[in-house]
């Protein structure tokens, strides 16, 4: 789930700078990179802060995992048309959001790769 949300994060960043304001190029890429860094080690923290468990979006067990692992990827991708229909705008705020959701996908990982051993 986290490469597809990943792909799709980087259509959102070459639709973002094909449509947008010119020359954001650079600024949608570290906004995306800074984001997904930070995301997964802050998720952890406030999670263990508030008393929340920890728990990866898709397991075996769960039978909605399949809807989880369609439903990130296609809202960023959902995201990724904005820019064609509002053009000329600096759209830094959806390329945040998009990476906030890979970031959570990247946890998710995680916490699953974790539990796995």
């Amino acid at each position: 789930m986290a490469v597809t949300t990943g792909c799709s994060l980087g259509l959102l960043i070459g639709s973002a700078a094909i449509f947008g304001e010119p020359g954001l190029l650079l600024k949608y890429v570290l906004i995306a990179i800074v984001v997904t860094a930070v995301f997964p080690p802050m998720n952890n923290f406030m999670r263990r802060r508030m008393g929340l468990p920890t728990n990866a979006i898709i397991t075996l067990e769960s039978p909605k995992s399949a809807l989880w692992a369609t439903l990130y990827p296609g809202m960023i991708t959902l995201l990724a048309l904005i820019p064609m229909f509002w053009t000329g705008r600096d759209f830094g705020l959806l390329v945040i959001i998009g990476a906030v959701w890979f970031g959570g996908t990247i946890s998710s990982a995680l916490v699953a790769r974790k539990n796995a051993h």
